[in-house]
């Protein structure tokens, strides 16, 4: 098959059929064995009288009930002309039982006049309207006239005739009675009026149900000729009940029965589309055009009978013919006009189309059955760079691109084998060649046209453009122009199936950069933005060519690394590790930004596909991965292991249980004794939170602060705890133990908004807690905060005589940047220098210094995690005045605290052996000294504290 033929080739379709064959054979059985016995003579007089007029009265009870039936079953707009079938049909029947009743039933001839003859005169009436009924009405007035002059012009020439060979003896037969000469006359009238409207309303029939009112047609034609021969004088002399011609009326009246039900209506779409049947001239149209002529010819032979019989010219012939003529004149002048009217429009029309079509913007072809163009309409020259002439005769497979040539060829196809009913029209995008050779998109609506094709075609190279830039930037990211999340996971997700589905091979690398942030506060988002242009072509430069490299959002990056299919894990994974290691070196390269060099380090995540695993899931797993790279010092690469998840599983357990805990009050509020390492006496106490979970196990703050990372209820629980510790101490102060508080609060929380400075002042004043029993330790100094603001605040808490101490001193290097610029009091010593004091040489160089700046600066010290005697003893030794830890005593619940205030201090190395805080009786109580440590010092600022030289 060629090329153009393959292109509009279409597979045929099945035509639905009738009923079963069973009723028409029935029939012709019937119809044929009435006829044999009609032509036998019936074996005996009897029976072929019984036959002739009750046989067909019965016949034509069958099809008055048939029509009758259809009528109440079918609700359309031809229920009338079955009803009137129906009537016209039990006319017949009553006829003919009239007849027999006489013939039979009293044995004697039929009189002329009869009612039988009244019956017979009203058949045809009602056939008559019933036919008008099914014709397809006019839509206009010259219609309805054409249609009656036809009529006319058909009956007017059978009268013609049929008057000059025969009626013309019947209207002048002597003997006969008046009644009986216009009964004689009325049958062939009938006929001939009946015969007319057969003639004139077939060519005018509807195509709803064409089947059936072909068959009543045929009939009805059927009866009215075997009318004609009865009433013809030769047979009529001679016409006997149960002849041969009463098989024609039986025939008829079984065939008008059979027409509603026999054969069933052709839906629209069992058949092929019109337009896909040969273009053939219909018969019925040309038939219908000659059927005047036809008539005038039948007229004119019926006048030449009489001159051809040398008869004199009768006058009724004369007047039917000038009838019939000036008829045929008539509708021949209308039929001008109508046709110069329909000229004139189809003119104005052809125009109006050829205007639209050649200003039309969109290119409209027609294609043959073979493929070739026969129509391009003039727009392909701004459309297609190509002549509509130098189009035309081409054949349009050859225009479209290859690759696309299958898909449309099938498209076609498909359409062409669907029923137009259901869809009219398809619409096809594909390639076309354009005049300069290049390629084009264009989208085309298809439609049938004579068995070809219309292609109303639009060039949307621009958009398909535009389309395919809007479908990029929704998958790539608009910064370093890496695929984003979405279609990294989607290419993840094609990993994981397919071909490669099972292969361990594969892996994810989820890449965040180290330190990016500092960048971004030290030189701007504008040096971020660049580095993370830099860090993205690192990135796609170190992938193979059939990996993906993505960037998931801020700093964070991720690697599709597809497997080789190789069995060997330990080997695989040792090569993708190298991979990984490679990449961290490569993003932790300097990176030359703005004329500044600038360094980030790279923490790498790596998770390995396992059969049945998901894609959602091989990115979280590397995802934890990456997390577990951050918390173990950042800059490495880790490869997941499912403890990893276990882990994420328990803390997200535990921060559930935590938030519960919040509502449930299930937090306790304990105190460890800061004693002077002088005496021992307790100097202050300070506030430590313990939360004891369902299951009994008691928490401390550096375990379960790590799951209580919502911000919201951190501060929550912070809040409480102040709020506790400032009620307690002043429920304590008004028994007698007026130890200050001290409560560790981050930086970050006293400038919370939410916290304000009067929440503090009315927490104070609510509880009545004198000035100077109150310390916060200020913890957690993050290099993200105002120095300013935080001074401000600082100062601010010191008017209300809020004492400020510094947690962990000697951790890190904003505690000299805190020295120096906040109002201090009190210095703690990170416990991590306190537990090495003793056994390191290097650490108690470091805190003697410390503890000297501390002492010339004015401040008290205070030790935290003083757990052995002998870190007591180092530590007064190297000036250190306070201590807090396990050597005197663990945090207490408030009934031993009171006990241990009660006693007021705690044996020290070298001191005065006192009992301890045990199951054993304590000394007797007496008024514990005021504490010196924690005594209001005069205010002073802070630019104004003496520093000694160095």
């Amino acid at each position: 098959m060629s090329a153009p033929a393959a292109f509009l080739a279409r597979r045929p379709v099945q035509e639905g059929g009738g009923t079963g064959l069973l009723p028409q054979v029935l029939l012709g059985l019937a119809s044929g064995g009435y006829a044999i016995g009609a032509a036998l003579g019936w074996g005996s007089e009897q029976l072929a009288l019984i036959m002739g007029d009750f046989g067909l009265s019965v016949a034509a009870l069958i099809a008055s009930v048939s029509c009758f039936l259809y009528a109440r079953a079918r609700d359309s707009r031809f229920r009338p002309a079955w009803v009137l079938f129906a009537v016209s049909s039990a006319m017949a029947a009553c006829g003919n039982a009239v007849w027999g009743w006489y013939e039979v039933v009293l044995g004697r001839a039929v009189p002329s006049p009869s009612l039988a003859d009244l019956f017979f005169l009203c058949f045809a009436p009602p056939a008559i309207v019933g036919l008008l009924v099914l014709a397809k009405r006019p839509v206009t007035r010259a219609g309805w006239v054409c249609l009656a002059l036809d009529a006319w012009l058909i009956g007017g020439s059978l009268l013609t005739l049929s008057w000059s060979l025969a009626l013309a003896h019947t209207a002048h037969f002597e003997g006969e009675s008046v009644a009986e000469a216009a009964l004689s006359l009325a049958y062939p009238l009938l006929d001939i009026v009946l015969v007319s409207m057969v003639l004139a309303l077939h060519f005018r029939r509807s195509h709803v149900n064409r089947s059936g009112i072909n068959t009543a047609i045929a009939a009805l034609a059927l009866t009215v000729l075997c009318d004609a021969l009865f009433t013809s004088p030769l047979l009529r002399e001679n016409y006997r009940s149960g002849q041969l011609l009463d098989a024609g009326w039986f025939a008829a009246s079984l065939l008008l029965a059979y027409a509603p039900w026999g054969v069933r209506r052709l839906e629209p779409s069992a058949g092929p589309p019109r337009a896909a049947r040969p273009a053939v001239r219909p018969i019925a149209g040309s038939l219908a055009a000659l059927t005047p002529y036809l008539a005038a010819a039948v007229c004119t032979l019926g006048i030449l009978y009489n001159v051809i019989e040398d008869r004199s010219v009768d006058r009724v012939v004369v007047f039917t013919g000038c009838t019939v003529v000036l008829a045929l004149v008539v509708r021949q002048g209308i039929m001008l006009l109508d046709n110069i009217a329909l000229t004139h429009e189809l003119a104005q029309k052809e125009n109006h189309f050829r205007s639209l079509v050649q200003g039309s913007s969109d290119v409209i072809m027609i294609a043959a059955p073979t493929g070739i163009l026969r129509y391009v309409s003039p727009a392909a020259a701004g459309v297609y760079g190509r002549d509509a002439d130098e189009l035309i005769g081409s054949e349009l497979a050859t225009l479209i691109h290859p690759e696309d040539l299958g898909r449309v060829v099938h498209e076609v196809r498909r359409f062409l084998a669907a029923p137009p009913s259901e869809e009219p029209t398809t619409r096809i995008e594909c390639r076309f060649r354009s005049g300069t050779g290049q390629w084009l998109n264009v989208e085309s609506t298809v439609k049938r046209h004579q068995g070809g094709l219309i292609f109303n075609s639009r060039d949307v190279t621009e958009r398909v453009r535009l389309q395919a830039q809007l479908q990029h930037n929704a998958e790539h990211d608009p910064l370093t122009d890496l695929p984003n999340r979405a279609l990294f996971t989607q290419r993840v997700r094609q990993a994981l199936g397919g071909r490669r589905a099972g292969d361990a091979g594969t892996a994810v690398l989820f890449i965040d950069l180290d330190g990016f942030k500092g960048v971004n506060d030290r030189h701007g988002h504008q040096a971020g933005d660049e580095l993370l242009i830099q860090a993205a072509r690192r990135l796609q430069d170190s992938v193979r060519a059939g990996d993906t490299a993505a960037r998931l959002g801020g700093d964070e990056f991720a690697a599709l690394i597809l497997g080789d299919g190789s069995r060997d894990g330990p080997a695989r994974e040792l090569q993708v590790q190298e991979i990984a290691d490679r990449l961290r070196l490569m993003l932790s390269q300097p990176y030359r930004v703005e004329g500044n060099e600038v360094r980030v380090a790279a923490s790498i995540g790596v998770a390995f596909a396992e059969p049945g695993i998901s894609a959602g899931e091989l990115l979280r797993n590397a995802d934890l991965a990456m997390y577990r790279a951050k918390a173990g010092g950042k800059d490495r690469v880790e490869l997941y292991v499912p403890q990893m998840q276990a882990d994420v599983v328990r803390r997200t357990d535990r921060a559930t249980r935590l938030r519960t805990a919040l509502h449930e009050g299930e937090f306790a509020l304990l105190h460890q004794p800061v004693v002077s390492l002088a005496d021992g006496r307790i100097a202050a106490v300070a506030a430590q939170a313990r939360w004891r979970s369902a299951q009994g196990i008691l928490f401390t703050p550096a375990e379960f602060l790590r799951v209580a990372d919502d911000g919201g209820r951190t501060a929550e629980l912070g809040h409480r705890l102040l709020e506790e510790a400032v009620e307690q101490a002043a429920e304590r102060g008004r028994l007698g133990h007026r130890a200050p508080v001290s409560v560790r609060l981050p930086a970050r929380r006293l400038l919370d908004r939410s916290m304000p400075l009067g929440s503090i002042e009315g927490l104070l004043t609510r509880h009545g807690l004198p000035s100077g029993s109150l310390v916060i330790e200020l913890a957690d100094s993050d290099p993200r905060i105002s120095f300013d603001e935080l001074e401000q605040r600082l100062v601010a808490l010191r008017r209300l005589g809020v004492r400020i101490a510094l947690d962990g001193f000697g951790s890190g290097y904003a505690a000299i940047n805190a020295l120096r610029r906040l109002p201090i009091d009190v210095l703690k010593l990170d416990r991590g220098l306190v537990e090495g004091v003793v056994e390191s040489a290097r650490l108690h160089k470091i805190t003697a210094g410390l503890l000297r700046i501390a002492r010339d600066l004015g401040m008290q010290s205070v030790a935290d995690g003083v757990d052995v005697p002998e870190q007591v003893l180092a530590l007064r030794a190297m000036g250190c005045t306070h201590g807090q830890g396990m050597a005197f005593s663990g945090p207490l619940d408030e009934y031993r605290l009171r006990r241990a205030l009660a006693c007021g201090e705690f044996p020290v190395p070298g001191g005065a052996a006192l009992p301890v805080l045990s199951g054993r009786a304590l000394p007797a109580r007496r008024s514990p000294a005021p504490p010196e440590v924690f005594e209001h010092p005069p205010m002073r600022s802070n630019n104004e504290t003496p520093v000694p030289p160095t």
